[in-house]
C-alpha cells in the first residue's frame, strides 16, 4: 500500500508563510495587538500563547507508545546507535554549524543551538512511512526520545549554551540562560503534554479501546498541532510588522545552516547504520529520527525563556519551515539509496 502525506503535513512550509504573512498584516493592520497582548499576560507568561503551546506539544506525545520502552533496552545496537547519533552527534552538529554561521549574532546562535537539542518524536513517522522504514521501530525511537528530553533537556541546554560557547571564544557575548526558567519552560511545556499524552495513550485505550484510540482519538487530534503552532506564529509576526523589510533576508541566514544540518545528520546517519549492518527498515527508523527535530519544544522553550518577541523564537519558526521540504526530499533519496546499498 503506497503512503502518502496528509494534506496538511505536505503543505505545511506553504501554511507557515502565509500564517506569518497574516500575522504582519494583523499587526499593521491593528498596531494594538501587543497592548492587548500585554493585558492577557501574567509576568513574562503569555497565557493564551501558554495554552496554545501546550495543545501544540500534546498529540505528538499522546501518540507515543511507552510500552515499547522494554523493547528499546533489549535491543543494545538500536538503543547505542539511536542515543549516540541523537543525543551526541546532532547536538555537536548544530552547535558546530551555529558556531560557523552565526558567530556574530549570538541570539541566532542560541536558536539554532535550541533545535539542535530538541530530538524528533512527531513527524519522523510521516518520513519514516514514506520511506518505507520500520514502523515498529519508529515508534520505539519516538517513546525514548520523548523520555530523554524530559529528562536531559534542561541539562543539554546549560551545557552547549552556558558552558561550551565559552570554551569556543564566546564568553564575550555573556551568551548564558538561567537554569530555572529553562527547567521550568521545560515542566511546563514537555512535562504537562508529556503526563496528559501518557495517561491518555494508557486510559483511553484501556475505556475505548486500541482501535478507537488509533482510529478515532489520534486523527482528531493530530491536526491541533499545525492549529497551534500556526496561532503561534501568526502571533510572533503580528507583534513584527515593522521588520518585514529584513523577514526574507533573515529567513535566509537561518535557513542555510538547517538545511545543511538535516541533510548531514541523514547521511550520517544512514552510513554509521549501514556500516552497522543494519537493515535497510531499521536504518530509515533510525536515519529519520536522527535527522528531524522536535521544532515545537524548542519554539515553546524559547518564547519561554526568551520571549515572544525575540530572534530566538523566530529562529523556531523557520526549522519547520525548513525541515518539511528537506525531508522530502531526503525521503526520495532514502528510497534511491535502498535500492543501491540494499537491493541484491
Amino acid at each position: 500500500m503506497q503512503v502518502r502525506m496528509k494534506f496538511l503535513d505536505r503543505y505545511l512550509t506553504l501554511w507557515i508563510f502565509l500564517a506569518m504573512g497574516i500575522g504582519v498584516l494583523i499587526g499593521n493592520v491593528f498596531p494594538g495587538v501587543s497592548n492587548v497582548m500585554d493585558k492577557l499576560s501574567t509576568g513574562a507568561t503569555n497565557i493564551p500563547l501558554a495554552i496554545g503551546l501546550i495543545i501544540m506539544m500534546y498529540p505528538p506525545l499522546a501518540k507515543v507508545d511507552y510500552n515499547l520502552l522494554p523493547m528499546a533496552f533489549k535491543d543494545k545496537k538500536v538503543l547505542s546507535l539511536s542515543l549516540f547519533l541523537n543525543w551526541i552527534v546532532g547536538p555537536v552538529l548544530m552547535f558546530v554549524l551555529a558556531i560557523i554561521f552565526m558567530r556574530d549574532e549570538p541570539d541566532y546562535m542560541v536558536g539554532l543551538i535550541l533545535i539542535g537539542l530538541a530530538r524528533c518524536i512527531a513527524m519522523v513517522i510521516v518520513w519514516n512511512d514514506l520511506a518505507k522504514g520500520n514502523r515498529e521501530y519508529a515508534a520505539l525511537l519516538i517513546a525514548l526520545n520523548s523520555v530523554f528530553q524530559v529528562l536531559f533537556y534542561s541539562f543539554f541546554v546549560w551545557l552547549f549554551i552556558n558552558v561550551l560557547p565559552s570554551y569556543f571564544g564566546f564568553a564575550e557575548y555573556a551568551i548564558s540562560i538561567k537554569m530555572s526558567d529553562v527547567v521550568q519552560s521545560v515542566l511546563i511545556y514537555l512535562g504537562i503534554p508529556f503526563l496528559a499524552g501518557f495517561l491518555s495513550h494508557k486510559y483511553f485505550i484501556k475505556i475505548k479501546g486500541e482501535d478507537w484510540f488509533k482510529r478515532k482519538f489520534i486523527p482528531f487530534i493530530s491536526p491541533f498541532t499545525l492549529y497551534a503552532l500556526l496561532f503561534t506564529i501568526v502571533l510572533m509576526f503580528s507583534l513584527k510588522g515593522e521588520q518585514i523589510v529584513q523577514l526574507p533576508m533573515q529567513v535566509v541566514k537561518v535557513a542555510i545552516p538547517l538545511v545543511i544540518y538535516f541533510v548531514l545528520m541523514f547521511f550520517v546517519s544512514f552510513f554509521v547504520n549501514k556500516s552497522m549492518q543494519v537493515d535497510y527498515d531499521k536504518n530509515a527508523a533510525i536515519s529519520f529520527t536522527a535527522a528531524g527535530n522536535n521544532f515545537e519544544l524548542a519554539i515553546a522553550v524559547a518564547i519561554a525563556v526568551f520571549g515572544i518577541h525575540s530572534p530566538q523564537a523566530f529562529v523556531g519558526v523557520v526549522g519547520p519551515l525548513v525541515e518539511v521540504p528537506v525531508l522530502i526530499l531526503l525521503v526520495r533519496v532514502s528510497l534511491w539509496m535502498k535500492k543501491k546499498y540494499y537491493t541484491k
